[in-house]
């Protein structure tokens, strides 16, 4: 009998980890007849076979005060999917990061009988450490991206698994090699003479709001501090964020802007360094082994709260990871565009003189690329998946 795995991604970096679970677990269906999946997610887990009950841009939001204002139309769509997943009569739910939406649906889901997994771990050491219990009342299994999470949860009843980041599934040790640049180069059409700066401001809407004028006139500075102009590549997540992006461009006309329709990976590959807002794109660039400097400027009500609940000295996910701060951070109103000028140009110059610049991102590549099981992410969090759902039928069973 087939197996019908629930799932909900309500981000597109969530749908980049769907889609890679999604792969792994398509690996391993024969043995179970077969394996279907339902849920939400975008493009990328659609392409491999999801069956979609809402679209990835129905639980797009940002912030704190975002969801408030949306709260009754995202309760709303909790609610059909719960019912949705019940009548299916799934066998598991996989809830892809999205936290406080995926909880909620998780523990209903577990009261309901169904065996419910969280993929990536909340930050929990950088503020509301009490989370823990909330996750643990929700989720069986929580599948954790970085070594230092599982101990987090010793004292909990969820079976929390370092399996280590999905990112190096698709970035090679070497990633900083001047080939894979070039490549990356043509794709976009880019030149292979001029430097190439690679701007990643989000992928939300309200994320480009905030970052994007800033982000460019910070180029626009860095490139008048540039011997030679450096070319501007902005990836851009789907059609509307291209279209946003390119509105932007005629209020720059001295600055040779290419936004693409694309995941940030090619972008970065191709640049020479990046200024990217505060989440994964940090980890990213760090292990496609890129200077890069961070940013993140948000709304001033969620920028006070957000001041108030985190308990972070750090927020680059490299600096967290290295414990110390190698990634130049600019929050709020340090992030001014002659701040961040300043901050790429050193970074660059720095990576061009300096010959073991790159070492302490070659050390997280080696940290991040397996988990405790020694496979690659997507698998190991798809092995445990099946593994407990295997000793749950055998204990059904056996019971009968």
């Amino acid at each position: 009998m087939s197996l019908t795995i629930g799932v909900l991604a309500g981000e597109v970096s969530g749908d980049l980890l769907g889609a890679s679970l999604m792969d792994a677990l398509h690996k391993r269906a024969e043995a179970y007849g077969g394996i279907s999946f339902v849920g939400v997610g975008g493009e990328q887990m659609c392409q491999r076979g999801l069956t979609s009950l809402a679209e990835l841009e129905d639980l797009s939001v940002q912030g704190f005060i975002d969801p408030l204002l949306r709260l009754p139309q995202l309760l709303g769509l909790q609610r059909r999917l719960l019912r949705r997943f019940v009548d299916i009569k799934i066998d598991a739910f996989v809830g892809i990061d999205f936290n406080v939406f995926n909880f909620m649906l998780e523990k209903r889901l577990k009261r309901a009988g169904v065996l419910t997994a969280h993929y990536v771990s909340p930050s929990v050491y950088a503020w509301r450490k009490n989370r823990v219990y909330t996750v643990a009342a929700s989720a069986d299994l929580l599948f954790c991206l970085y070594p230092f999470e599982p101990k987090q949860y010793l004292q909990t009843s969820v079976k929390a698994i370092y399996v280590g980041h999905p990112l190096t599934n698709s970035i090679a040790a070497d990633a900083g090699n001047q080939a894979e640049r070039e490549a990356a180069r043509r794709d976009l059409g880019l030149s292979l003479e001029q430097p190439v700066l690679a701007l990643l401001p989000g992928s939300r809407a309200s994320e480009l709001k905030y970052m994007l004028p800033t982000f460019l006139e910070a180029a626009r500075q860095f490139n008048q501090k540039m011997a030679q102009a450096a070319q501007i590549v902005i990836p851009c997540v789907n059609d509307q964020r291209l279209q946003e992006v390119t509105a932007s461009q005629s209020q720059y006309p001295d600055l040779w802007i290419h936004p693409y329709r694309g995941n940030a990976s090619r972008g970065l590959q191709a640049s020479d360094v990046a200024l990217v807002k505060s989440g994964t794109g940090t980890l990213e660039a760090a292990l496609l082994q890129r200077p890069l400097v961070m940013s993140y400027k948000t709304g001033s009500l969620n920028y006070q709260l957000a001041r108030r609940l985190i308990e972070l000295d750090q927020f680059a996910l490299p600096n967290i990871l290295l414990g110390r701060p190698k990634v130049p951070e600019f929050i709020q109103d340090a992030a001014t565009p002659e701040a961040l000028a300043e901050a790429l140009f050193k970074e660059w110059h720095a990576s061009q003189a300096e010959p073991d610049y790159f070492q302490d991102f070659q050390g997280l590549y080696q940290t991040l690329a397996f988990g405790e099981s020694g496979l690659s992410a997507a698998d190991a969090a798809g092995a445990a998946l099946l593994e407990r759902l295997a000793r749950l039928t055998s204990l059904s069973a056996h019971d009968a």
